[in-house]
Order: structure tokens, then C-alpha cells, then sequence
């Protein structure tokens, strides 16, 4: 009969410090790949664009956008 000195199992320590390494590797993968895909997600736009958005649903008249794109090209 063998006697394992670590509950059983014969991976022993080197396994356990494998698993837990591979662990962190993969969650930190995970993360990352989530990070890169929220930084490339497209955030709003230009002003002037958003700016042609408002005028299309109303938000603004033209008054108020040629007014703003002034604004927004003279800064």
C-alpha cells in the first residue's frame, strides 16, 4: 500500500501551484479581454455629430445648432 503525504492525491504540491498559476492565468486573461473590448466600444462620437443627432430628433432647432457648430469650430 502507497502512502501518499498529501491527502491522496499523487500530483502533490507542483500540481496544486500548476492549477492555481493556470487559475489566475485564465481569470486575468478574462479580464483583459474584457477591458480591451470595452475600451474599443464606440463612446458617443463627435460633437458635431451628436450635435446633427439632436437636430434630426427635434431636440433643437436650427437656430440653436448653427449656433452651437459655431461654437464648437471657433474653440
Amino acid at each position: 500500500m502507497t502512502v501518499y503525504g498529501y491527502y491522496g492525491t499523487p500530483m502533490g504540491w507542483g500540481g496544486f501551484v500548476m492549477m492555481a498559476l493556470t487559475m489566475l492565468l485564465f481569470w486575468g486573461g478574462a479580464v483583459a479581454l474584457v477591458v480591451v473590448l470595452l475600451r474599443k466600444a464606440p463612446h458617443g462620437g463627435s460633437a458635431t455629430r451628436i450635435l446633427q443627432e439632436r437636430l434630426a430628433r427635434g431636440e433643437i432647432d436650427t437656430e440653436e445648432f448653427d449656433r452651437v457648430r459655431k461654437t464648437l469650430n471657433s474653440a
